[in-house]
């Protein structure tokens, strides 16, 4: 594919807990050229034509009732390929928000749908189908009527319980899945304490307490949490902390009348002028500019 454009998360859901669209296609028509996720992973629902996703590792065929997992590392672009088009409502959020979410609920120990060559899929049908329908059709409702995050974890709730059902994002034996791999989970399970660890991290007091609260929080040694996190999660703990604080600040920003004093505090930054720095640096501008945008952008 050509080279491919970065998308955001926070340059679209604008301090929202997650961002929704219903999209259309015109036959042959590629949404946005070829891109990749940053920082955020996207559940895609086929609502109606056919069409296909073009990846780095090949070509996905798009049909009605399919389900995608559209992961921050997949290059994609998607095209219709019937004379009416190809559309589908999709859902993004956040990355790290959905791996504690993952990682809490069990629904993928090993982290296997991270590793699959391409984005994971599933096809379904009847009574199933309507079910996923009904669950992206509420969450695009509520994404144009101040969503809160119990709106998507109910999203993820309803999704996971329909994908995990009978292996369906695992293994090969009837599941759906779309690219042809067994998907078979593998040795590796996440650990406990870092599961745990980085669920408490999203408590206010703990987020303010950095990099140190935890190390506090999982119990081990810095070498030893660097070496853990880098392979479960392909991040830094420094990495981590900053992106949780940057996520909570997205929020409050759009959310709240906190100054951006108040809000640096909060999160855990030094200084206002060191949040305001590195606020540009991950968002394109400073945290005023980013309130003004965000709050026009809650009009439906």
């Amino acid at each position: 594919m050509p080279a491919s454009t970065v998308l955001r998360f926070e340059a679209h859901a604008l301090g929202r807990p997650y961002h929704a669209a219903h999209v259309r296609l015109g036959p042959r028509a590629a949404l946005t050229g070829p891109h990749r996720h940053a920082d955020f992973y996207e559940l895609m629902s086929v609502v109606d034509g056919r069409g296909e996703q073009h990846l780095e590792t090949g070509t996905q065929p798009l049909a009605p009732g399919d389900i995608v997992l559209i992961r921050p590392h997949d290059e994609h672009a998607i095209a219709g390929r019937t004379s009416g088009g190809l559309g589908f409502v999709n859902v993004a959020f956040p990355a790290d928000a959905w791996r504690a979410f993952v990682d809490l609920s069990h629904a993928d120990p090993y982290g296997a749908w991270d590793r699959r060559a391409q984005p994971p899929l599933v096809s379904l049908t009847g009574e199933q189908a309507t079910v996923m329908r009904t669950s992206f059709d509420r969450a695009l409702a509520r994404f144009h009527d101040a969503p809160t995050m119990r709106d998507l974890v109910r999203f993820w709730s309803e999704v996971v319980d329909l994908l995990c059902a009978g292996g369906a994002m695992g293994a090969g034996s009837g599941g759906g899945v779309g690219d042809g791999e067994s998907g078979a989970l593998e040795p590796g399970t996440r650990p406990g304490w870092l599961v745990r660890a980085r669920a408490a991290m999203r408590r206010e007091s703990n987020l303010r307490g950095g990099v140190p609260r935890l190390l506090e929080l999982a119990g081990v040694s810095p070498a030893h949490l660097s070496r853990t996190m880098r392979g479960h999660y392909d991040t830094s703990p420094t990495r981590f902390v900053s992106d949780l604080r940057l996520e909570r600040a997205c929020t409050w920003l759009a959310t709240t009348d906190l100054t951006v004093t108040e809000i640096a505090h909060r999160c855990g930054f030094a200084s206002q002028s060191y949040f305001t720095r590195r606020f540009r640096q991950a968002e394109g501008l400073s945290p005023r500019e980013f309130r003004a945008r965000a709050r026009r952008a809650f009009v439906p």
